[in-house]
């Protein structure tokens, strides 16, 4: 660590942690990296200075390619020390959605974690990626244009949104907002030094940067990254020592699917204190499940690139019925805007303020004056209500309002039902237009082996839903498109299964 501590920046976590926790495990990952975070500053310094060496200047973007290890970690504050901008990308997306980005950030390097990503070296060896190495281990890098700095010093990280078709948005984060995200997201888990968190979520996706990455190092909490989710490798983890683990649905489901294979209705012994579930509503009998599977509450929260990961967040106790997204963090507000399509009757788009806010999409001043007022309010595009408690429930996205025979028909709730069916993993609802109305969809997955008869699906959510709302096709697969954080891809279902539509 060079220098005195920088309070003002995102790194400041890490050099306060190198300060005083020096000889402490800090992070280790698949490729069996273990560093304290005496080593990781190491790290983060040899690819600061491999970055100076190539021209990169404050003001930069640096396009980090990965998948989750230490050397993206080393990579994420190395820029932060230098006050560059990274931009952050998953290496398991195509090579044409990468190019939108590079097309759109005009990096003035790309680094690749070639030694923990086998999908990073295929970009390095398209782009003409040359090898590196040092404290940080094996990564490429290339300069593909000069160095062209932005006068946007407040700006540490720049993430494109999962799915975007067309021009892609880049989310502008600043210091203020990962720090503000970094230390709410320990306090409100309340994390510590002792805990050892898992990291499956992406590091490249907002909440694994900000609510896994940047808050273990908030407490000083050492994290053991995996660049992909393996149920058999989480098990082992959970039993040998992990206190936080935050997934997606499909994760806990997949989880629990392997322990039964193992002859277990619940994890056996363990340290876990803390486990979440995100990227899709919970459902009040699957809840339970996980809760008994768990043997601790599972928490929910509600947040999205824009918000810095969290807006939101639950602090339920065992057993607790509660399915809210919980209220808004301390220091934010949110309110409900009723007049938009699909509102009324407290349901309408949420409306979002705080230090967690971006300050907007990178280059596009027009997208983001359509979502961000004078006065900081964001309009996430998700519908939802606010309980007497403070607590919002989300109803769906606005742009997935389904109108069927005239009445509103919100996704969350018919995909809440047919989640509940004992074979179902997840699924996603969709509406798909047809002569004078839209007709509702519905994407099911489950196991190998255990797939559910439509005839059963269809009965099951007979008993469940008004008929309006009942899906009209229900497609039963083992796998959907979804993202590297496992959050389904709804815009591309209908080309996926389009021929068993």
């Amino acid at each position: 660590m060079s220098g005195a501590v920088d309070t003002g920046r995102w790194h400041a976590f890490l050099d306060a942690r190198v300060a005083d926790r020096g000889d402490a495990p800090a992070v280790s990952d698949s490729t069996g990296v273990r560093w304290t975070y005496s080593a990781l500053d190491a790290a983060c310094e040899a690819v600061r200075a491999r970055l100076e060496e190539a021209g990169v200047r404050a003001g930069d973007r640096v396009l980090l390619l990965s998948e989750n290890c230490a050397a993206a970690m080393a990579a994420l504050f190395a820029c932060s020390r230098m006050g560059a901008i990274v931009s952050p990308a998953n290496a398991r997306q195509s090579p044409s959605e990468i190019d939108r980005i590079i097309a759109h950030a005009r990096p003035a390097a790309i680094l690749f974690t070639t030694g923990a990503s086998r999908d990073a070296l295929t970009h390095a060896e398209r782009l003409g990626g040359q090898p590196i190495s040092g404290a940080f281990g094996e990564m490429h890098l290339v300069t593909p244009f000069d160095s062209n700095p932005d006068d946007l010093p407040d700006v540490a990280v720049l993430l494109y949104t999962t799915g975007t078709t067309g021009d892609p948005k880049g989310v502008m984060l600043t210091h203020g907002n990962l720090r503000f995200g970094g230390q709410s997201s320990a306090a409100q888990r309340n994390m510590v030094a002792e805990d050892l968190i898992y990291g499956v979520l992406p590091i490249t996706h907002v909440f694994g940067l900000t609510s896994i990455t940047t808050a273990a190092t908030v407490a000083g909490a050492p994290i053991h990254f995996e660049a992909r989710f393996s149920a058999a490798r989480l098990y082992e983890a959970l039993i040998s020592g992990v206190t936080l683990f935050s997934g997606v649905p499909q994760m806990h489901a997949l989880l629990m699917q392997y322990a039964k294979e193992q002859g277990h209705d619940r994890l056996p012994e363990n340290r876990l204190r803390y486990v979440s579930s995100g990227a899709a509503p919970l459902d009040p009998a699957w809840k339970r499940r996980a809760e008994a599977f768990y043997g601790v509450a599972l928490q929910n929260g509600y947040g999205m690139t824009e918000t810095t990961a969290g807006a939101t967040l639950t602090h339920s106790t065992l057993g607790d019925p509660d399915v809210s997204c919980g209220p808004a963090l301390p220091g934010t507000g949110l309110r409900i805007d009723e007049t938009v399509p699909g509102g009324g009757d407290g349901v309408g788009e949420v409306l979002a303020w705080g230090p967690n806010i971006m300050k907007g999409y990178y280059r596009n001043p027009e997208a983001t004056a359509a979502v961000l007022d004078a006065e900081g309010w964001l309009r996430t595009g998700d519908l939802g209500k606010i309980d007497a408690e403070g607590r919002l429930h989300i109803v769906g996205r606005s742009k997935e309002l389904i109108i069927h025979g005239g009445f509103n028909v919100y996704p969350p709730e018919v995909e809440a039902a047919l989640n509940d069916h004992p074979q179902v993993i997840q699924c996603a609802v969709i509406g798909r237009r047809v002569d004078g109305d839209e007709e509702v969809l519905a994407f099911v997955q489950a196991a190998p082996g255990d797939l559910p008869e439509v005839a059963d699906l269809r009965a099951f959510a007979a008993e469940r839903l008004a008929g309006y709302k009942r899906p009209s096709r229900i497609i039963v697969a083992t796998d959907l498109p979804a993202a590297p954080t496992g959050k389904i891809l709804k815009h591309r279902l209908l080309e996926a299964f389009r021929d068993q539509l």
